[in-house]
């Protein structure tokens, strides 16, 4: 193709170096900002009818693999490579884009556009054959990317999206959290039912907006370490409903303001909030619901502030620290292998409590058998006697008192030693009151001698007879006595069999 006769002096190296594959840098200084690329002058500007011509059908070298790379331009007009086969790369670093280039339905082996100044780009359904790389672009409008497939990796590391003015930016601290929403109705990061290839790599990823990847498939990881990602009070600051990745989700160090949204994840590794601060007071913090993980980690994160939502999702480690919950959760349905850290059933049981639909049988029996995994039957017991303490809540007030009677007398069988506790003392009250008042004997021709401890045992264990309690009748107030021990071993006697059938049911 010949090259058009009103080409500037800048368009014209673009043009000429294009064919070679050679690289056109017009910054004076490495130091360039492109966000001041608005004052750049002609020497500077390439239009963007002239980039796509070079595109489309742009002039080669026999010998030379030719290709685009430009750095430091101003890009006048608009980039529109909508359903357009590109067969060279494209590499755009440092540049400033005055409208946001349309690349929807595009396909290119390779997009650069790392560093640049874009006020949005519509990439709907994209091909990329390779990576897609836009470290630390500066996008002000909303990046569509949905629906867009790359057989390699998407790079976003140090990206910065959404208004650059938005409130609560690091730049405006004392500013109320989140972006002005009016400018965030659209998501300014659209990645939703995008196939890519190998990983989203967005470490340090800035976003005043909603994030979107919900229904988007990632062959390796998804990395949103140091991220801040902020969104109006109530609304979701990253929505992923349904995301299927191939190993991890990284988000350490991730500040959200607004709500995290994983319902129907898919991660077979670990989905690590480690060292995170999740907050949106109005409404749910956390929702990963219906959930496949391996292994879930907020350790060392700061306390959430808002909801959590687990229900129904599998989990193979949770490792969640007691301080780290909030005070609403939903936990229903819930499953765990391995819960760590390793804590006392005490510091656990409080999260129980605070489940928004009440009392949950499962989670209780979940609990128990995190605990048994980790061999530690004592808070598996612990675990089991709060739940049916919190049942007993539930029934009515003579369910409730027969309740609190097992509960007194063997800790509805989780507690057999206070049964033995209970029998001694009776057995020695009653030893030594009848010690100090032998009973008349009913045929002291055939009565045996007596013995007040065996006596008082006759009288407490309701199955077994010694002999001497039909032996001797106690009269006065050593009768009402008698009687008195005799109901408390049947109390007794009724609880431990309770208790001993609820132990044996467990095993």
């Amino acid at each position: 193709m010949t090259a058009p006769a009103d080409l500037t002096p800048a368009e014209r190296r673009v043009w000429q170096a294009f064919p070679r594959g050679e690289g056109v840098d017009f910054r004076e200084s490495v130091d360039d900002d492109p966000a001041a690329g608005g004052s750049w002058g002609p020497e500077r500007t390439v239009r963007a009818e002239v980039l796509r011509a070079l595109l489309v059908g742009g002039p080669t070298s026999e010998g030379d693999i030719a290709g685009l790379k430009l750095t430091g331009a101003r890009v006048s007009g608009q980039l529109n490579l909508m359903y357009g086969t590109v067969d060279h790369p494209v590499r755009m670093r440092s540049c400033h884009f005055e409208q946001a280039p349309n690349l929807y339905g595009a396909r290119l082996p390779v997009l650069v556009l790392s560093d640049s100044v874009l006020p949005g780009i519509s990439a709907g359904n994209l091909r990329v054959d390779g990576v897609l790389r836009l470290s630390c672009c500066r996008v002000t409008g909303p990046l569509r990317l949905q629906g867009a497939k790359t057989s390699g990796a998407v790079f976003l590391n140090g990206a910065r999206l959404g208004p650059p003015d938005a409130p609560g930016t690091p730049s405006n601290p004392d500013a109320p959290g989140g972006p002005d929403p009016e400018a965030s109705e659209e998501p300014v990061l659209q990645l939703n039912h995008a196939e890519i290839g190998t990983d989203v790599w967005a470490v340090g990823l800035v976003a005043h907006g909603q994030v979107r990847l919900n229904g988007a498939t990632v062959g390796g990881q998804v990395n949103l370490n140091d991220g801040e990602l902020y969104a109006p009070p109530g609304d979701t600051a990253l929505h992923a409903e349904t995301l299927s990745v191939g190993t991890d989700l990284h988000a350490m160090r991730l500040h959200a303001h607004g709500r995290i949204n994983l319902s129907g994840a898919r991660i077979p590794r670990q989905l690590n909030l480690s060292y995170a601060r999740l907050s949106n007071p109005e409404g749910q913090a956390l929702r990963a619901s219906s959930c496949v993980i391996g292994e879930l980690w907020l350790r060392d994160a700061a306390p959430i502030k808002g909801a959590v939502n687990l229900r129904r999702s599998q989990l193979d480690l949770l490792h969640f620290p007691p301080e780290v919950w909030p005070e609403r959760v939903r936990i229903d349905g819930l499953s765990y292998r391995t819960l760590a850290p390793h804590l006392p059933a005490e510091r656990r049981l409080p999260l129980l409590e605070r489940e928004e639909d009440g009392y949950l049988p499962y989670a209780y029996e979940q609990l128990t058998a995190a605990y048994r995994t980790a061999g530690d039957e004592s808070a598996a017991r612990t675990v089991q006697l709060a739940k049916v303490r919190r049942h007993r809540r539930t029934l009515p007030w003579y369910a409730r008192f027969w309740g609190l009677l097992q509960d007194a007398t063997v800790g509805y069988g989780f507690r057999p030693m206070r049964a033995a506790g209970w029998l001694l003392l009776l057995l020695c009250s009653g030893a030594v009151a009848f010690a100090l008042h032998h009973p008349h004997a009913l045929k002291p021709a055939e009565a045996p001698d007596f013995n007040p401890v065996v006596y008082t045992l006759d009288l407490l264990l309701p199955i077994i007879d010694f002999g001497q309690e039909g032996a001797f009748a106690p009269r006065g107030g050593y009768q009402w006595l008698s009687y008195l021990l005799i109901v408390t071993g049947w109390i007794l006697a009724t609880t431990i069999a309770a208790g001993a059938s609820r132990s044996l049911s467990r095993q």
